[in-house]
């Protein structure tokens, strides 16, 4: 029981976090025709090769389960783009000074940065038509980093990253 409690903890702490997502896709097109995938084959994707592994897993067990099928002949290819940047900190302290006098008033005021710089991760999926080589849907997805991750933990991140971004593909048709 002692054991299951740090787990239940590290799956609570990777879910809490927040995954922002953006998505964009061409409102004409025929989602259904799709069914088969692959990568670029000269993709850089802006991480890691373990990261990059562990991503490429994530999103094929992701695609398996939305029936979609990994192909030498692919209908549409998946390109990935990633980068780092540190997130503006939003917990500052204030310390003022100030006067005043019968006509005279005056003040300042410092930020001074409180707590650790946040690292994000920024990573693009681009779904690309393989025939007509047009970008047919787009996710962003923004999410915090910890440099000193466990294997597990990028391993969790990324495959709790991947499920978020996928959640809303294919779009549902609006008629």
């Amino acid at each position: 029981m002692k054991s299951i409690i740090p787990f239940l903890l590290l799956i609570f702490l990777v879910s809490c976090s927040a995954i922002r997502v953006n998505y964009d896709y061409d409102r004409e097109t025929d989602f259904s025709k799709y069914t088969t995938y692959n990568y670029y084959p000269d993709m850089d994707t802006g991480l890691s090769e373990l990261d990059t592994k562990r991503l490429l897993r994530a999103i094929d067990s992701t695609m398996r389960g939305k029936g979609f099928l990994l192909s030498e002949e692919p209908e549409f290819l998946i390109g990935i783009l990633s980068r780092f940047f540190q997130a503006p900190r939003n917990n500052t302290v204030g310390v003022g000074l100030g006067g005043s006098g019968r006509n005279v008033g005056g003040g300042m005021t410092i930020g001074i940065p409180v707590g650790a710089t946040n690292v994000e991760r920024e990573i693009q999926f681009d779904f690309v038509d393989s025939q007509k080589d047009e970008l047919f849907w787009q996710a962003i997805t923004v999410s915090t980093l910890r440099e000193n991750s466990s294997p597990n933990e990028r391993e969790e991140k990324l495959r709790a990253l991947v499920i978020r971004t996928f959640e809303k593909y294919p779009p549902k048709s609006r008629k």
